[in-house]
């Protein structure tokens, strides 16, 4: 069969809203707000009303009715340009520019498409908005169905695994795996002997740029990161590394939640502004990681309990919760005692 299957439709709609171009859903064409060129959005006006559609996190900020629930469909004014758009979805001078208003939202039943929209967005590690038309799909761009939008496969693939000598243990290896849907790529370190018949000591970790290789005392991350290693180095275990930077949000959008936390905002508030949810990681990927690698019994190295949660729903078998207490400093001591009150972090 040569025809693409929805998963990979919906990887060539997210790649498509990266580069600026649209894509159509249930007979509305959306574009990203972050990416579209003035010239392909006055050809979408002149088709007919505009209509933007923000999350509901979003939504409460500027203060508009999420008739929708989730999301609002804000009706765009006639000549409202691509600088409006940005103004409305991007929070970066909320404080300087407050007033963006009145803005009318729609509340008929025709939502589907540009929730979809929205999770494309995501997806694709754009800012949470899309603006739409309903109109007939030009010949050329992607077409979907109204649901058929697919996230994070929970299953990704191994494609690649091969020994490396690590600092901290000259007997590791690591395995790539590749998302069928999308080709995001995720990595597990294994290190040592692992005995598959006993709980392994397991570490799932979330990629992050800043703290990871840069060393950034922002967040606990890169802390984290080298004290699991030497502990599963003292007696062999996994390291899950999984490609989603910011809670899920990708890099750009994690340095877009920094200015405003430089506002004066958290880490929480800096997301929903941004109309992201506290946590948008797909942490299901963390057990499709560790069945294909025959591991079913975990002591999982976390202080995070929704871990827990997700990969014994998933069907993982989590014996023990093994603390991390690294990483806590002046500069950090404010995002760490968030994540306790606002995520329900452990200590």
């Amino acid at each position: 069969m040569l025809l693409p299957t929805p998963s990979e439709l919906a990887a060539r709609a997210r790649a498509d809203l990266r580069v600026g171009l649209p894509v159509a859903i249930g007979g509305v064409v959306l574009a990203s707000v972050e990416t579209l060129s003035g010239e392909r959005l006055a050809a979408m006006a002149a088709a007919g009303p505009l209509v933007l559609a923000v999350t509901a996190r979003r939504a409460e900020t500027l203060r508009a009715r999420a008739y929708d629930g989730d999301l609002a469909r804000i009706s765009v004014p006639p000549g409202a340009d691509a600088a409006w758009l940005r103004a409305v979805a991007d929070p970066a001078r909320d404080l300087h520019a407050p007033m963006k208003g009145p803005l009318v939202t729609r509340r008929d039943d025709a939502a589907g498409p540009w929730r979809d929209g929205l999770r494309l967005a995501k997806g694709a590690e754009l800012l949470p908005a899309v603006v739409g038309v309903e109109m007939p799909p030009p010949e050329g761009i992607t077409v979907l169905s109204v649901g058929a939008v697919i996230g994070h496969d929970p299953a990704p693939r191994a494609v690649a695994a091969a020994r490396v000598p690590l600092e901290v243990h000259r007997a590791g290896r690591v395995h790539v795996f590749r998302e069928r849907g999308g080709g995001t790529e995720h990595s597990a370190v294994e290190i040592g002997q692992v005995d598959r018949a006993a709980p392994v000591l397991v570490r799932l970790h979330s990629a992050c740029f800043t703290g990871d290789v840069l060393g950034s005392v922002k967040c606990d991350c890169g802390p984290q990161l080298h004290a699991a290693l030497e502990a599963i180095a003292r007696e062999s275990g996994i390291l899950l590394y999984l490609q989603q930077e910011g809670r899920g949000i990708g890099l750009a959008n994690k340095m877009r939640a920094y200015d405003l936390q430089d506002q004066g905002f958290d880490t929480v508030e800096a997301n929903h502004r941004l109309g992201f949810e506290d946590d948008e990681r797909d942490l299901r990927l963390g057990a499709g990681l560790l069945r294909q690698m025959g591991v079913a019994r975990i002591r999982l190295m976390t202080n995070n309990p929704r871990k827990i949660d997700v990969l014994r729903a998933e069907g993982i078998e989590v014996v023990e919760r093994v603390p991390l207490r690294v990483g806590r400093r002046a500069e950090n001591a404010g995002y760490l005692d968030v994540k306790r009150a606002k995520s329900g972090h452990l200590e």
